[in-house]
């Protein structure tokens, strides 16, 4: 969806500024960091804020909440994507930060491998939008539990003032 964004006319990209909603644990320029992907399509002048996630270890909890103090009151738009186990952002099935109300931001236990940063509910509870881009046939059973608002999935979860799903024609085909 950034790569589609990127190539829309019309965007006034030195006024957008984006706050990660999670990021995996691993060292700067990492082709397992999203980071790396957002920097190759985003045009120069937007504004990235990146989720501090190469601090060492015992420095993490700290540099999450140094983090969380650069956000604005509310956000415009959280982009979020839908896991095949209905996760969102980093927050996974059976992972303790499903539980957090007192933070912004939480480190994952390991999750495909990779602990994690990532916003929680709280977080993300000040979003004006929430938009779901949903793609792959692997998806549609997610997506259906999502779009019914089950809540054993986390992205289910998700407190919304208004949300939006986008589906490519293989999650949504039923």
């Amino acid at each position: 969806m950034y790569t589609d964004f990127a190539a829309a006319p019309g965007i006034s990209w030195d006024l957008v500024e984006i706050w990660q909603v999670d990021e995996r644990i691993a060292p700067g320029g990492s082709e397992a960091l999203n980071l790396t992907h957002l920097e190759r399509v985003l045009p120069e002048a937007v504004t990235t804020h990146a989720m501090p996630v190469n601090e060492p270890e015992g420095k993490l909890e700290e540099a999450a909440a140094r983090y969380a103090a650069t956000f604005p009151k509310r956000f415009d738009v959280a982009h979020l994507g839908l896991g095949v186990d209905g996760h969102t952002a980093s927050l996974v099935p059976d992972d303790p930060v499903l539980e957090v109300r007192d933070r912004d931001i939480a480190i994952t236990g390991s999750y495909q491998g990779a602990r994690r940063m990532t916003l929680t509910y709280p977080a993300l509870s000040r979003a004006d939008l929430i938009l779901f881009l949903v793609t792959g046939a692997d998806k549609r059973e997610p997506l259906s539990r999502l779009l019914a608002n089950d809540p054993s999935i986390p992205a289910s979860h998700v407190p919304m003032k208004e949300g939006v799903v986008f589906a490519d024609v293989d999650a949504a085909n039923a």
